[in-house]
């Protein structure tokens, strides 16, 4: 495998400084030519025909570039170097040139369907910032660095959505949902890695997309539901626990009422239906008939 290249600028000159030379021995060459035949009534100079195709193929080296386009440049199949400013240049006419933008790209990647850490199928997207950082790895050592990007971006999405829980472990760590930031670092992380050897910088990546599978939704949601139910009723329960426990302390202390060990039990019995019941509860009220 060749040896990896890197960027380096290429010879170059202002167009402007060279522009009025060309132009110069351009006019110079077409009077020899037609000026002598129309206006001299006299053989074309020889000179004139010869200045005018090594005239044509110097043009070959002018180069305009606009802003965030660079120009990779070859020489009978060496690299030459790269330009990077935006402008008007002259360039050795042999040169062989591609140009590659180096804005900014934004790339989507399509649903990728994707088990978590629990083995739990889910569907994950990403949206992938990037830019070309160095012309001659993206120019010579990928075949095309659009598409490598792309696929090495699916790839990394798989490998970060693979190492962690969707909804976190049984701390809730590690999530997939909640540890946005964290899960963004991971992917950039994991995408620079990949493409580094196309001269690729990423500038961000996040998850666009991110949810259960269609085949185990449903069963998720109603898990969730669940979940959320049995932590509303364990706060509902340990309130009702405080509540009871004070108003027994209160009653107690205050001399309101003497209360039996039975007492106790069904005051307590009561008061736990009524703070922690879904429905309304009605008070009953024992009455002794008289004999």
């Amino acid at each position: 495998m060749s040896a990896t290249r890197h960027e380096h600028a290429a010879s170059a000159v202002s167009g402007w400084l060279f522009l009025p030379a060309w132009l110069a021995f351009f006019a110079g060459a077409l009077w020899q030519v037609f000026g002598n035949i129309f206006i001299n009534k006299q053989p074309p100079a020889i000179s004139g025909f010869l200045a005018l195709p090594v005239l044509v193929f110097l043009a070959k080296g002018f180069v305009i570039l606009p802003p965030n386009i660079g120009a990779v440049c070859t020489f009978f199949g060496r690299y030459a170097g790269s330009l990077r400013e935006s402008g008007f240049f002259w360039t050795n006419p042999f040169f062989q040139r591609q140009r590659i933008s180096l804005r900014v790209h934004n790339l989507n990647t399509p649903t990728l369907k994707v088990n978590d850490r629990a083995g739990n199928p889910i569907e994950v997207g990403a949206v992938v910032v990037w830019r070309v950082l160095d012309t001659a790895r993206a120019a010579f050592d990928v075949e095309d660095y659009e598409t490598y990007v792309a696929i090495q971006s699916e790839s990394a999405v798989r490998v970060v959505a693979s190492a962690r829980w969707y909804d976190g472990d049984e701390h809730g760590r590690n999530s997939l949902r909640a540890d946005l930031d964290a899960v963004a670092g991971a992917l950039a992380d994991t995408i620079q890695e990949h493409v580094a050897l196309a001269g690729i910088e990423i500038v961000e990546a996040r998850i666009a997309h991110l949810a259960y599978a269609p085949e185990i939704a449903n069963a998720m949601l109603r898990r969730q539901q669940a979940e959320a139910v049995v932590a509303a009723r364990s706060h509902i329960v340990e309130g009702a626990v405080s509540m009871v426990r004070l108003a027994i302390d209160q009653l107690e202390r205050e001399g309101v009422v003497k209360l039996a060990e039975a007492d106790r039990v069904h005051l307590v019995g009561n008061l736990l239906t009524v703070l922690v019941s879904d429905n309304e509860t009605h008070p009953v009220i024992s009455v002794d008939k008289g004999g």
